[in-house]
């Protein structure tokens, strides 16, 4: 089958498909991944084709109005600040999306460009399939990701899950008015489509394990949860010599990746000394990176720890001999050789993070971040989360040691990330193709 994989956002909202679509492409279907064109590498590296969208969601994030969202101290505020910066967006987006749909038999939607999906299938007669992130459905089990992580009661949370899916609603009325004129459609709100679509109990497979977020009991029938799908990483140019550090000992676990494909300085650096702890906010932005990465540098110091600082979105930055600054490295390699991992709680970062078996230390940014650190947190892999708005080198430091230091952290982060590796989020997509097909 001809499969058209649609989503946009940043580079967590992306990767996964790829690693979907590759097993996808493997079972013999033909997989176009229809998203942003900064993306189209990551496509590409997979063997996917690919159709680019426009916006550039770094550009956006980067604007004013996109570092207004570090404004908004609450869930709710991030929101509508949310809601009002993407609607700007979304008119160029669904223009774009005719095309690819034109060509495909059946549309794979992220939750972030669902509701112009279900248009699209409507008027072009085309099956589609949800592939969720997020655990978006209402459900009284927890608030809405996008909302904070205090409990509103279970009926307060099944209203949050409400008031989260009006605001995604309201971000593509426009939209998708213009896409029904264009494919001749008559008229129909996005609630509307989207309540008709649940009531039909349309398929949503989200991509996440359910050790992490064990399927509500109150969800509806069609939503489920499969496991994660990895993002697809190409294999490094690099030594095939192995890598051992000054004791002797080599520092990758036995389900964790061969050091040998690393590059040569990580490499290098790696062999110099213990092991490190990762720093890195993935696409999230901060408002001042000097200050940021200052307190991150001096936090590492204070826990007497080795950095290995990803540059980001955020513009990180490291010096000395002690710290080393890289650009983008596949997660999936380098997790595995460090002693802890200080993230922003993406939804990616944080699976990645899952499945290394590594320790971390949540530092949340918004959107959903404070869901996943919670998340982590009420696992056992990390000790308390440390908001951005409250980092300090004396928090992060004590959050560091508590994390590197403590045999429990570790122990059941290995523990869950066996169990997490031996799951194949990509089974239960394959099989609802076949059914298809």
């Amino acid at each position: 089958m001809r499969v058209a994989v649609l989503t946009a956002g940043s580079r967590g909202d992306v990767a996964p498909y790829t690693g979907l679509g590759h097993a996808l492409l493997q079972a013999g279907h033909e997989v176009t991944l229809v998203t942003h064109a900064r993306f189209a590498p990551l496509a590409r590296a997979a063997g996917l084709g690919f159709h680019a969208l426009p916006v550039d969601p770094r550009a956006v994030l980067e604007s004013s109005a996109g570092r207004g969202l570090h404004r908004s101290a609450t869930g709710a505020g991030k929101l509508a600040r949310l809601v009002a910066l993407a609607r700007s967006s979304v008119m160029d987006l669904a223009d774009a999306l005719v095309e690819p749909a034109e060509h495909a038999d059946v549309l794979l939607l992220s939750a972030v460009l669902a509701p112009l999906g279900h248009v699209l299938a409507e008027g072009l007669g085309l099956h589609t399939l949800g592939v969720y992130l997020q655990p978006l459905a209402p459900t009284g089990e927890f608030v809405a990701p996008v909302t904070g992580t205090r409990s509103w009661g279970p009926v307060g949370n099944r209203v949050s899950g409400r008031l989260v899916n009006a605001g995604v609603d309201a971000i593509f009325i426009e939209a998708a008015r213009m896409l029904r004129t264009r494919l001749g459609l008559a008229r129909a709100g996005v609630r509307a489509t989207r309540r008709a679509r649940e009531q039909q109990g349309w398929p949503v497979l989200h991509g996440f394990s359910p050790l992490v977020v064990p399927r509500p009991r109150d969800w509806r029938p069609g939503l489920e949860i499969c496991g994660y799908w990895w993002p697809h990483d190409p294999p490094l140019a690099a030594p095939l010599t192995p890598l051992t550090p000054p004791d002797g000992t080599p520092d990758a676990s036995p389900d964790g990746p061969p050091a040998a494909e690393l590059p040569s300085a990580l490499r290098d650096f790696l062999a110099a000394g213990p092991p490190p702890v990762f720093v890195g906010l993935g696409s999230a932005t901060v408002p001042d990176p000097d200050r940021t990465s200052a307190v991150i540098v001096s936090a590492l110091r204070a826990a007497g720890l080795r950095g290995l600082v990803q540059r980001g979105w955020a513009g990180l930055h490291a010096e000395g001999d002690d710290m080393l600054t890289v650009d983008e490295l596949p997660h999936s390699r380098v997790f595995p050789h460090t002693a802890a991992v200080i993230h922003h709680a993406g939804a990616g970062t944080t699976a990645a993070v899952l499945r290394a078996g590594v320790p971390s230390v949540p530092v949340p940014i918004q959107f959903d971040a404070a869901f996943w650190a919670r998340r982590l947190t009420a696992l056992g892999v990390a000790p308390d989360a440390v908001p951005l708005r409250h980092l300090t080198a004396d928090t992060l430091a004590t959050a560091l040691r508590r994390a590197t230091q403590s045999s429990t952290h570790r122990d059941r982060a290995r523990q869950l990330g066996t169990l997490i590796r031996a799951e194949d989020g990509t089974v239960a997509v394959r099989a609802h193709l076949d059914r298809l097909a």
